[in-house]
């Protein structure tokens, strides 16, 4: 199977184009590839079976006033993508996010649950599964959260910068989700194209929740630093322009299916593990 991956220079993307497996994975950058300019994604996705989006807006507070960018990348892009796909006959795999819900919940959201995004991002998201699924019918939408990995910004590197940096840390501890390696999410979606599945949503978080505080107690305690460095405080004590989900956990009907999860607190182990052996 030859299989596009935009977004290459991202997070998610890098590590997918370097997991070992029998396809053919080429990754396009936004530089190669304006997901926005439809013509240039029907160029670019004839002769692929698959594509998998990793092409986005991310920057959940700056959407907050830049909407119409964020929706023109999440979501037009995601149309223009799925309509591409759909004229090479080919699956398009669109990441989403744990956003297009309002985290008003108490169990654990299922892939069937209605979408209640709170901010700008989350809409742009919810937009972008619901274009998608409607110009092409083999749509796959794979919803992530709490990504980290080693490539790439993300809340662990920024944790262990500041444990070096600083005597105690303050973290919030009344935001519930699930920690997420990229290297899961990258063995979520290698397990679904190999089942041949053409439609669908999946779930490709870790097994398990925590709160942001328990989540840098974890990485402090597997990095051998001192978990009682981290205190914890409410998000009203850290306002940001964009609402966060306060309970952001994700169901795993679907992916247990093709894929068991792994438990958070063993991905961020292995995470940390493979992070180490890079610096040294």
């Amino acid at each position: 199977m030859r299989v596009l991956v935009t977004g290459a220079g991202g997070m998610l993307a890098r590590d997918l184009l370097e997991a070992p497996t029998k396809h053919e994975i080429v990754g396009v950058t936004r530089h190669d590839l304006d997901i926005t300019d439809l013509e240039a994604c029907i160029r670019t996705v004839a002769g692929f079976d698959a594509v998998v989006n990793c092409a986005a807006y991310t920057n959940v507070d700056q959407a907050e006033t830049d909407e119409s960018t964020a929706h023109a990348v999440n979501a037009v892009g995601a149309e223009n993508l799925a309509k591409a796909a759909r004229q090479a006959g080919a699956t398009l795999v669109q990441i989403s996010t744990d956003y297009v819900f309002d985290g008003s919940g108490e169990s654990p959201y299922r892939e069937d649950s209605p979408l209640s995004p709170l901010g700008a991002y989350g809409r742009t998201k919810a937009a972008g599964e619901q274009l998608a699924l409607a110009a092409n019918d083999r749509t796959l939408i794979v919803r992530v959260a709490w990504l980290y990995g080693m490539y790439g910004g993300n809340f662990v590197k920024t944790m262990l910068r500041l444990a070096d940096e600083r005597d105690r840390l303050t973290v919030v501890d009344d935001q519930v989700g699930q920690p997420t390696s990229t290297v899961e999410v990258v063995g979520s979606i290698l397990a679904i194209l190999d089942a041949g599945v053409t439609k669908g949503t999946y779930h490709a978080t870790c097994e398990g929740e925590t709160s942001w505080w328990g989540f840098t107690r974890e990485i402090f305690r597997l990095t051998k630093r001192d978990p009682e460095r981290v205190n914890a405080v409410s998000s009203a004590e850290f306002v940001r322009p964009a609402p966060r989900p306060a309970y952001s956990v994700l169901s795993h009907e679907s992916m247990r299916s093709v894929r068991a999860p792994k438990r958070w607190q063993d991905a961020l182990a292995a995470e940390l593990l493979r992070m180490a052996s890079t610096q040294q």
